[in-house]
């Protein structure tokens, strides 16, 4: 008895905007599929023609996720954009929608409730860093939005601030010059 045992995993992750244009796109090749063969999409020409079907499926739909082309796509509107994560037609709908939900919270946190197309580009590092928390060479490794948004956001260690002035530069002075002369009166 063969058992299917997978992570659970994403095929892509898109963004899209108003009018079906790709703001941001990564696509995961699978090692392999579980449950039957899925189309990859290899060329950009096959990404593109996914892309603007499924923009047209999905730009006026009130639901979260749907099923198109033979793969799984979940999505989420914010004000001009539409984030999608594409997994196979066999993976869990429920993780692959609490990842996403997760994933936009902690963009939400990272982008000061600012989801927009404008701060999506302006901040793409964040962006990529917060998609790299969540999904890792296609599989799902983080559904907290909290923890990634910290990951993401943590400060650098070595950013201590010296700061140096007219008045630290005469202590300075001041202090060399007192050790120097008690050096000399012990001689």
């Amino acid at each position: 008895m063969a058992m299917n045992l997978s992570l659970y995993s994403v095929q892509a992750f898109l963004i899209l905007d108003t009018e079906g244009s790709r703001v941001l796109a990564k696509y995961y090749r699978p090692k392999s599929q579980p449950g039957g063969e899925s189309k990859e999409f290899l060329t950009l020409k096959e990404q593109k023609a996914f892309e603007k079907g499924l923009w047209g499926k999905t730009k006026k739909a009130g639901g979260d996720i749907i099923l198109y082309d033979g793969h799984l796509a979940l999505y989420k509107h914010s004000l001009d954009l539409i984030i999608y994560f594409i997994a196979g037609p066999s993976e869990n709908e429920l993780m692959l929608s609490t990842a996403l939900n997760n994933f936009v919270d902690a963009l939400t946190l990272l982008l000061r409730n600012q989801i927009e197309k404008r701060g999506v580009l302006e901040s793409l590092d964040l962006v990529l860093l917060c998609l790299d928390e969540t999904v890792d060479d296609g599989i799902i490794m983080d559904t907290d939005a909290a923890a990634i948004a910290s990951r993401v956001s943590r400060p650098r260690p070595d950013t201590t601030e010296i700061i140096i002035n007219e008045q630290s530069i005469m202590s300075a002075y001041q202090t060399v010059r007192e050790r120097v002369a008690q050096r000399i009166g012990q001689l």
